[in-house]
């Protein structure tokens, strides 16, 4: 074989290989590009909590941080290096950091503009109070899996204090989604006298998540059970799963209590919620960031037809349903309300567009709105609640709509008032590990 035709017999192929990866990598970017763009349009362009920080000077643009994300597209490749292309839909997963080779992913928690208020927890997930834990979301860490260690670490760490004698309790435990259910089954199994508040039912915010949403892509070990060993673990399988799992080892969980004061009474803490006042060597505080819905005021909010977030919208199929708020929780709620039912939907906003919800969201709203599923209502505000109808304050004067169901999606509130009156000290991470 002469030399030009030994060129031609290697060297196309390898064009051809060099060209269609030029090719992927431009459209990868170009993909990249676009999403960021339009998260910096609908204002989401801010992580909500833990995050990771890509350093340029050390990234090689491996691509290794972008296909390691369980959740699809956060990171992208731009220049030839990771960024946060959708920074509001990360979730603190940090598969990303483990996977980087180079070591150029640090993650931290709030941003130069936007800080996060954490409560002051030490590596033993002690707050500056003695006797008084954090552990999971509260303490920034979202994730389900490192929710559930950080709930059997700090019960490891609660099992070595003294006991006060007087205390009805060795440990009271606030909140029962993933970080306090791991802290539930922990206690049980270094047989510790202790209880659970909860102030809705297990799972915590996790029981709220849209229907189907794969929550856990790792495994994740339960104290005295062992792995979940499945990966890719939808939201109703984990929950049914830890529902057996807590009817299994009997847990003493005291649902629809919420905590409204944690006090320090000489070697022991009184926790008082609506269920009275108990008392407690140790208090674990295993609540999520949102801590309780942000009300909207209104008369008529106490009736047993206001929810503050859909679970499954076929339950209300064939009803009147109302729903409030303009971010992507009260999106979603309306836009699967229309597309999944025969509901009559109405979506109020006290704003005049939807400043702060991803475009697809909108989009949907949008299509629902054309088709004539969904009735939208902006620059409206929600006066009064009644049992069979709901009054609105509008541009053109007061709107009575006919209701057999109202969901609030106004957002949550943080428990600061809760941590701080504990005595517990907060501090504001601004782009800080």
């Amino acid at each position: 074989m002469d030399l030009g035709v030994e060129v031609l017999w290697y060297g196309v192929p390898l064009a051809l290989a060099v060209g269609g990866y030029a090719l992927s990598r431009r459209r990868t970017e170009r993909r990249s590009l676009a999403l960021k763009a339009a998260a910096v349009e609908a204002g989401l362009d801010e992580p909500p909590t833990l995050h990771p920080v890509i350093d340029p000077m050390k990234c090689i643009g491996c691509g290794a941080c972008t296909r390691a994300c369980p959740e699809g597209d956060v990171l992208g490749l731009i220049r030839g290096k990771a960024e946060l292309v959708t920074p509001s839909e990360c979730i603190g997963h940090g598969a990303c950091r483990a996977a980087c080779p180079v070591g150029a992913i640090t993650l931290v928690f709030g941003t130069a503009r936007r800080g996060v208020d954490l409560p002051q927890v030490g590596p033993d997930f002690q707050t500056n109070v003695p006797g008084l834990f954090v552990a999971g979301e509260l303490g920034g860490m979202g994730l389900i899996r490192n929710a559930v260690e950080q709930g059997r670490q700090a019960v490891d760490e609660i099992a070595k204090r003294p006991r006060a004698r007087q205390a009805q309790y060795d440990l009271i435990i606030v909140g029962a989604g993933p970080a306090g259910f791991s802290a539930s089954l922990a206690a049980r199994h270094k047989g510790l006298n202790a209880i659970t508040l909860e102030q809705d039912i297990l799972g915590g915010a996790v029981a709220h998540y849209p229907r189907g949403k794969l929550v856990m892509s790792s495994p994740a070990k339960l104290p005295g059970f062992g792995a979940i060993s499945r990966g890719d673990i939808s939201k109703e399988d984990l929950l049914r799963y830890w529902n057996d799992l807590a009817a299994k080892a009997h847990l003493p969980v005291a649902y629809e209590e919420r905590v409204e004061a944690i006090e320090r009474d000489g070697p022991m803490f009184k926790v008082t919620s609506r269920g009275g006042t108990r008392t407690a060597s140790s208090v674990l505080l295993s609540v999520g960031r949102r801590g309780s819905p942000r009300l909207l005021g209104a008369p008529g909010e106490d009736l047993s037809k206001v929810v503050y977030r859909m679970v499954d919208p076929r339950q209300y199929a064939g009803r009147k349903v109302l729903v409030v708020g303009g971010g992507d929780s009260a999106l979603e709620a309306a836009a699967s309300l229309a597309e999944e039912t025969n509901a009559k939907v109405t979506l109020s906003y006290r704003g005049g567009a939807f400043q702060r919800s991803k475009p697809r969201n909108r989009e949907r709203i949008d299509t629902m709105v054309a088709k004539g599923r969904l009735d939208l209502r902006l620059n409206t505000e929600v006066t009064a609640i009644e049992p069979d109808h709901v009054m609105l304050s509008q541009s053109d004067g007061p709107a009575v709509i006919a209701n057999d169901v109202v969901i609030i999606c106004a957002g949550g509130v943080l428990p600061t008032a809760l941590l701080t009156a504990a005595g517990i000290r907060m501090e504001t991470k601004f782009g800080e590990a």
